[in-house]
């Protein structure tokens, strides 16, 4: 009886490997399955490039340039003069002044409060989840709605916080011509709106630490307050960093609530509360300088990269004396 053999390969190809066209049958498949993950990721970079990138690149390039708001077709090309004449510009440094002294008053006391509000909520009390929608609700609420009514709560002849200052036998304030009064309503609406909601975060964070590290901090006679310093600010060290950095972001770009604290662009008579989100709205919109505010929000935009590469290095060199 006759063995019969199996079928010689054809020229040019290996035994056991597929024919040509089985070959592209499967390779059909595995080439779209390596390219169905860029398309599902590319509807964000179409986005991005069209609502993100451009405009960003294009402000640089506007920076560079000579344009007003009523001929923005034309275009005189500068170089850096816009950026040399904003660094020459004294309302410019009274802008980036203001822009540090609100976000400390601001940034400082709202982190520091949202900490101990969610120490608090951390534990089992009564209605836990009432006061955490509860912290949400100043954030959800429109900024210019907060606005009008801290600007009346801190109005001068009729505002609330006067009047209980003369109440006690306290001299009446004028919060929106003094610097330190208006700074300091500037960054109570802040505080009001962002403290319950890195509050939340914290609460998050809070709940991700092992319950055996408390567990074992008491079990060896630590206090609440030694749990806490020992066992939960570690532990949240890097939820810290982030509240840290987003609120920094935040503070840079600051324009909704100095806007319509008093209702101008200018931040005060004396430009005692102006932002460098007023400054950059006034040069474009009040002057019509679109090349200086361009200028403006690149400047912003370098100076986020800047603080937030800074708080990214003295949170990398915490950790590393940590260890």
């Amino acid at each position: 009886m006759a063995i019969s053999s199996p079928p010689a390969p054809a020229a040019g190809r290996r035994p056991g490997q597929p024919a040509p066209a089985a070959a592209a049958r499967w390779s059909a498949p595995r080439a779209a399955g390596r390219i169905a993950p860029y398309g599902f990721v590319a509807p964000f970079f179409v986005l991005f490039a069209a609502f993100g990138l451009f405009p960003l690149v294009y402000t640089a390039y506007v920076s560079l340039h000579r344009v007003e708001l009523q001929t923005s077709e034309q275009m005189d090309w500068l170089g850096l003069q816009n950026y040399t004449r904003l660094f020459e510009d004294h309302f410019f440094w009274n802008a980036l002044g203001n822009t540090f002294t609100i976000g400390v008053l601001s940034t400082v006391p709202q982190l520091l409060m949202a900490l101990g509000l969610a120490h608090l909520l951390n534990y089992k009390l009564r209605g836990r989840t009432f006061f955490r929608v509860a912290m949400l609700m100043p954030y959800a609420t429109s900024v210019a709605a907060a606005t009008l009514v801290f600007a009346q709560l801190f109005g001068r002849d009729y505002g609330l916080i006067n009047w209980l200052l003369t109440s006690v036998g306290l001299s009446p304030v004028d919060w929106q011509a003094s610097t330190w009064a208006s700074q300091l309503g500037v960054s109570a609406i802040v505080t009001w709106r962002w403290t319950g909601y890195n509050a939340l975060i914290y609460l998050a964070g809070m709940q991700a630490i092992p319950g055996e590290l408390y567990e074992s901090a008491a079990m060896d006679g630590a206090s609440r307050w030694q749990q806490f310093r020992h066992v939960t600010i570690p532990g949240l060290r890097p939820t810290i960093v982030f509240t840290v950095v987003v609120s920094t972001i935040g503070a840079t770009q600051l324009f909704g609530e100095p806007l319509l604290y008093e209702g101008n662009s200018g931040g005060g008579i004396s430009h005692q509360y102006q932002t460098l989100g007023l400054y950059m709205y006034e040069q474009g919109w009040t002057f019509f300088h679109l090349g200086r505010a361009a200028a403006v929000a690149w400047v912003m935009f370098l100076l986020i990269v800047v603080l937030a590469l800074l708080n990214a290095a003295i949170a990398a060199r915490r950790n590393r004396t940590d260890r």
